[in-house]
Formats: C-alpha cells, sequence, structure tokens
C-alpha cells in the first residue's frame, strides 16, 4: 500500500481539495492511505484559520483522508520555504509521495525550477535584482529568467508552494516522489467557482453571511454548523495591546525583521490606529504583506526567529480512521506524532499550547452555516 502525503490548511475544505483526495485514489488505487499534514489554529497568511482544526480535519476524515496531523504553530506561519520544508520534514519519513495543487503541473520543470533555485548560482543573481529596487517576487522572476527557466512559473501562487515543496524534497534528500495535480481556476477569486471553489472566495463568502453549502463536501457541510467563524479583526484589540506593550528587545528577537523591518514595525505600533494601518505604514515594494501579517501574528503569540527557524520535531494527530490509525503506527517508528491533547515534555508543548489558548479571541461568535428557516420550524 503507498501512502501519499498532503501539506495543507483546508481554511476552509472545499470541493476542490476533495477533488484531489478522490484524484490519487485514482492514481494510486483504492487501497493507499492518504496523510493530510495541516495547519492548526493559525495560517500562513499570518490570519486565524476561520474554523476551528478539529472540525477542519475531521471534514478531511469524511472528504477521503486516512489520518490528519497537526502542523506545528512555528511551520505555519513560516514562508512558503520554511512552510513547504518543515512539512516535508515531517511527512518524508513514511509517506511515499507528496501530492499537491499546481497550475503548472509538470514535475520536470516544477523540480528543474528547485534545482537552480538551490544552487550556486541563484543568490548573486537574486542579489543583482534586489539591487535594482526590484521586490522579493520581481527579482527572483528576473533571476530565475537569467539563470534559463522560466521566471513567471512563480507568478502563481500554487506553483510557488509546489517548487518549495520540490526544493524542500531535493534539500532533504527526501525519498518522497513530487505528485502534481493541476489545480484550475484562481487561487484568490472573490467568487466561488461551482466544481472548483478557492478558500479565499469562501472565507469571503462566510464573512459576508453567505451559504457555502453548495461548495464544500456534505460531511463538511454538517461539521461547520459546529464551528464558529474565527476573523483576524475579532481579535484587533488583543494584538494592538500586545505591539503596544513589547519593547524594544521584543521587535528586535521577531521573525522576518531583518534589514531594519523589526523598526519599523515597532514604530508603526506605537503611533498607528489600527491593525490595517500599521501594516501599510510597515509595507513596501520589497516586502510582502502576507510578511508583514506573519510578523505581526507572531508577535501576539510570542514567537521568536529562534522559534521559527528551530526545525519541527513533532506532528500532534488530529483524526483519523482505521487505515489511519495502520499509518500512524509506522509513523511513530519514525518520528514523534502524539494525540490531540496529549501532553509532551518538550519545548514545542509551550509554543502550541499558548497558540490554543488565545485562538478563541478571534472568535466572532457566528456559526459558519446558518440553519436554514426549514430547519428552525422543525426545531420549534
Amino acid at each position: 500500500m503507498s501512502t501519499v502525503g498532503i501539506i495543507c490548511e483546508y481554511d476552509p475544505m472545499h470541493l476542490g481539495h476533495r477533488k484531489q483526495l478522490d484524484r490519487i485514489r485514482q492514481l494510486e488505487g483504492p487501497d493507499c492511505g492518504i496523510v493530510c499534514l495541516m495547519s492548526g489554529s493559525f495560517v500562513q497568511r499570518g490570519k486565524p484559520a476561520i474554523l476551528p482544526k478539529d472540525l477542519r480535519a475531521k471534514a478531511a476524515i469524511l472528504s477521503g483522508a486516512d489520518l490528519v496531523l497537526e502542523l506545528p504553530v512555528t511551520v505555519s506561519l513560516s514562508s512558503a520555504e520554511g512552510f513547504a520544508a518543515g512539512g516535508v520534514a515531517l511527512l518524508g519519513p513514511f509517506c511515499d509521495k507528496l501530492c499537491f495543487g499546481a497550475e503548472d503541473a509538470d514535475p520536470t520543470q516544477l523540480l528543474r525550477t528547485a534545482e537552480i533555485l538551490l544552487s550556486d548560482a541563484f543568490p548573486p543573481a537574486l542579489r543583482a535584482e534586489l539591487d535594482k529596487g526590484k521586490s522579493f517576487p520581481a527579482a527572483r522572476a528576473a533571476a530565475l529568467e537569467a539563470l534559463g527557466t522560466d521566471g513567471q512559473l512563480l507568478s502563481l501562487p500554487n506553483n510557488i508552494l509546489a517548487v518549495e515543496y520540490c526544493k524542500a524534497i531535493l534539500a532533504q534528500q527526501s525519498s518522497m516522489v513530487p505528485m502534481p495535480i493541476h489545480r484550475p481556476g484562481s487561487y484568490h477569486a472573490d467568487t466561488p467557482d461551482p466544481s472548483d471553489p478557492s478558500a479565499t472566495s469562501l472565507r469571503h463568502l462566510l464573512l459576508e453571511g453567505g451559504d457555502i453549502s453548495p461548495y464544500v463536501p456534505e460531511g463538511a457541510h454538517d461539521l461547520y454548523r459546529q464551528g464558529t467563524i474565527h476573523t483576524l479583526a475579532a481579535g484587533e484589540r488583543p494584538i494592538l495591546y500586545r505591539l503596544r506593550t513589547m519593547t524594544e528587545e521584543d521587535f528586535a528577537a521577531l521573525p522576518y525583521g531583518s534589514e531594519g523591518l523589526w523598526r519599523k514595525l515597532m514604530h508603526a505600533a506605537r503611533s498607528e490606529a489600527t491593525l490595517e494601518d500599521i501594516a501599510t505604514a510597515v509595507k513596501s515594494k520589497r516586502y510582502t504583506r502576507s510578511r508583514i501579517d506573519r510578523m505581526i501574528m507572531c508577535a501576539f503569540l510570542g514567537l521568536t526567529a529562534e522559534d521559527i527557524q528551530t526545525p519541527p520535531h513533532y506532528a500532534r494527530v488530529l483524526a483519523l480512521n482505521e487505515k489511519g490509525r495502520q499509518i500512524l503506527k509506522t509513523a511513530r517508528t519514525h518520528g514523534l506524532y502524539p494525540n490531540a491533547g496529549q501532553k509532551l515534555d518538550h519545548p514545542y508543548q509551550a509554543n502550541e499550547d499558548r497558540c490554543d489558548a488565545l485562538y478563541p479571541l478571534f472568535s466572532t461568535g457566528t456559526t459558519a452555516i446558518q440553519p436554514t428557516r426549514v430547519q428552525l420550524l422543525r426545531s420549534e
């Protein structure tokens, strides 16, 4: 039986995600095992997950996954490179393949781009473009073009992560085989596509009070009735409190704060009135908004650059079925995969516990899927 890993967020899980799970079984056979390594309470955009992790994990099992592990928060809040590297390190020892979506699902091209990014020739080429005043994404694309590959490949969000997964597999000499699957539709679309909705569009729909039922698997639909929506806006005041009581040493210890960026954030946090104003004041052509958002969330959660740079040592179990139980037995011979809620004598435990305790501060108190009028009448 082959075991296929997926590094994911499921924020929230939708029909496109289930399509990926179905496709894996079509390609690998019905007996293959599928392991999802999923972000917990906070996601790579530097935001709280819109729904609690236990519901998202259960939705994944009902949609076809066998085992859902929790990606440590220090990996979830990493850059795309750190996110991919941490995920590969945790899945590599016991998964045969790593499946991921990409706009350009050609493994040869993705691996070739990854090889160039890891080559000795790439850093000086990138520096030369950055010195021209270009943003990091633009400089990276230009450097890749200069070294003989398609720099525009990394202009699309799924391709970016796809290449980072390939980089991590190569750098770690992992035995996992890249398994890219074409990801149709737009990753950042504001309006849900009927067959390939984006998680972005579903989050927008949830925040507008709309009905996401047509765009999510049936099992997930029922689970989401139990969950309340979590947003960055709901936790704005606690974040502002944290930012305004941090010392200069606290800011200097933050991740992503190189080249004086931490000092710029410190000054903005002490003078601007809202999170949006702070992020706008800090952002520049050189630094992406997602980097600023991750930096702010790390500040709130008390995560330092040292925390983020420490390799992940374990992933907690969130949900599993009987096949997942068998996979877990194999996984535990290669590393530490404790059950949800299990206490460990490990520094990671304090980070995970603190972040779990702070997540409810982002709750809006509004359920994700409201009961219909017919359901209300029946309950009465």
